[in-house]
């Protein structure tokens, strides 16, 4: 697949909550997966690999003590480089109700998505 049908497919999963399913069928083994600077020390950091990026996916929803809404932009794809606007509506454990927006921007090379990087608010 080529980053259009990448982008494409990934924004399809993620409307649907199937973020399980988009790692397996568009990222590398060696993927990225990069979140702001300044985050808390509790808070999940990057990662880098597949095993590691789904091991902070799995303590991420667990996380989640309920699930509100979530919505994902259609993307804005550049050569090899595309990004989605998306937003979780969630009641995490131990801190209440958040909003979420954040920028997600991917890299893709040789047919999978090698790099994530989110952008949003810290604090």
């Amino acid at each position: 697949m080529n980053t259009e049908q990448i982008a494409q497919r990934l924004v399809e999963l993620c409307r649907k909550g199937e973020y399980d399913q988009a790692q397996v069928e568009l990222y590398a083994e060696d993927a990225v997966s990069i979140e702001p600077e300044g985050l808390p020390p509790e808070a999940l950091g990057n990662a880098h690999g597949m095993e590691a990026i789904r091991e902070k996916g799995r303590k991420f929803n667990e996380s989640i003590e309920t699930m509100h809404g979530s919505s994902c932009s259609d993307p804005v794809v550049a050569g090899n480089w595309f990004s989605v606007s998306m937003r979780l509506d969630v009641t995490m454990k131990g801190m209440g109700r958040i909003d979420m927006s954040e920028i997600c921007v991917y890299r893709v090379r040789d047919g999978k998505i090698v790099h994530e990087q989110f952008f949003y608010d810290v604090g």
